[in-house]
């Protein structure tokens, strides 16, 4: 199982955080992983940016989470769990 938190604190929501959300639950449901991967929001991960939106996977904190490299990082820190 992956645990999967999106930081929707203040600095986050200013970076979109709903859009990122959004994307999380698009890809996992057409990926069919709803039984492999739990989507939950949080509060400040304690790694603000300005850029981009914090996420953890199973507790590592990844900050800098947009739209446009959120493809790559579903790939990389998710898809690779699941396949590995």
């Amino acid at each position: 199982m992956i645990y999967v938190e999106i930081c929707v604190g203040s600095s986050c929501h200013l970076s979109k955080s709903e859009e990122i959300i959004a994307l999380f639950q698009q890809a996992v449901e057409e990926k069919h992983l709803e039984g492999d991967v739990i989507l939950i929001g949080c509060f400040c991960l304690g790694k603000c940016n300005r850029q981009g939106v914090s996420v953890a996977v199973n507790d590592e904190v990844h900050t800098g989470i947009t739209k446009e490299n959120f493809e790559a990082f579903f790939q990389n820190e998710i898809m690779a769990k699941i396949e590995g």
